[in-house]
């Protein structure tokens, strides 16, 4: 039996990434310090599942003696890290806290590896924040998206970096922490720079997990406050299509050490705020109110992901329609409200 150790186990992506790597035949190892909403409840739902092999650790990333320890006493076949602070209004108000989690929290983990674990395989998830507002790409609109002008396929890893708001230059920072320790110290490490990730077991808020919240909005009769006119537009991916890029990669560490990937829906996958709007009253059959608010900092008018170079080095391609990942979160967000 291999061991994985997830960090952020009990989120909303690790819990997925812990259900079905368990149920692989993995032990996997859930590192979470249980300060996210619904963290219990994931936790309490992955311990209640039959024939899995997980032993929960209740720790920081921050505290760098427990990470160490962690690496030193288990041989950890493959690492994916999931634990950080996800919002760009939180990194704000408190960027000290940001940069303490996303960076240093990071760094701790690759000093870990690095002097105790160096065989280890490790998947650091990272954002598309690190390619900042991209107000330098022509952008046009309609009644109600934004389009790039010229750049079709989407934003590829070759787009220079260009760091906005204290999130994305802690997230930003992370990984480029993660590719240099690939290239220095010869780990088996990559960082996927996500995009918009949705599913079952998502905690949305207002701040982070933005479909989430608004299909819970939509079903608790809450006013949906829009920042901005809507018209943004992300590339959304559901959460089944990401695990199995995380499998993959964890299978052909040698395609991708020292590597980063823009992983996301694509084109194909990509719809605004306003049109999740539209989507969520035909499919519920009913108006579901909203309002406006000033724009965010550091918000991208667009963003979409060219997942070329990941399907070159990993053969992946998202396969779960929107529709289909909308129609299955709505259904667990309406037995979990």
């Amino acid at each position: 039996m291999k061991n994985l150790l997830i960090t952020g186990g009990a989120g909303f992506i690790g819990t997925n990434a812990v259900n079905y790597f368990a149920s692989k035949n993995w032990k996997v190892f859930v590192l979470d310090n249980l300060s996210r909403q619904g963290s219990e409840d994931n936790l309490s739902w992955l311990e209640s599942q039959n024939g899995y092999s997980i032993e929960f650790l209740q720790l920081d990333i921050c505290d760098a003696e427990a990470i160490e320890k962690v690496l030193s006493d288990n041989s950890i076949d493959a690492l994916i890290h999931l634990a950080g602070q996800v919002a760009v209004t939180e990194s704000v108000l408190d960027p000290k806290k940001d940069f303490e989690i996303n960076t240093v929290g990071t760094f701790n983990i690759l000093e870990a590896m690095r002097k105790f674990s160096p065989e280890t395989i490790m998947i650091n998830a990272s954002t598309n924040k690190v390619y900042g507002q991209l107000d330098h790409l022509k952008i046009t609109q309609e009644q109600d998206r934004y389009h790039f002008k010229s750049m079709m396929a989407g934003v590829s890893e070759e787009m220079p970096l260009d760091f906005h708001s204290p999130y994305g230059c802690s997230k930003g920072a992370a990984d480029q922490y993660v590719i240099d320790y690939a290239r220095i110290y010869e780990l088996k490490a990559t960082t996927f720079r996500q995009s918009c990730i949705f599913g079952p077991r998502q905690f949305g808020t207002e701040d982070q997990g933005w479909i989430s919240w608004f299909i819970h909005a939509a079903l608790s009769e809450k006013t949906i406050t829009i920042y901005g006119n809507g018209k943004q537009v992300r590339d959304i991916l559901y959460i089944d299509d990401l695990i199995l890029a995380y499998d993959l990669a964890i299978n052909k560490p040698n395609q991708i050490k020292g590597e980063a990937f823009n992983i996301g829906g694509g084109i194909r996958h990509s719809i605004s705020l306003m049109e999740l709007i539209k989507m969520l009253s035909k499919i519920m059959r009913k108006d579901i109110p909203y309002g406006h608010a000033a724009a965010r900092p550091g918000d991208q008018k667009v963003y979409i992901s060219n997942t070329k170079k990941i399907y070159h080095h990993l053969g992946w391609i998202p396969k779960i329609p929107i529709e289909t990942g909308i129609g299955n979160t709505l259904k667990w967000v309406e037995k979990n409200i």
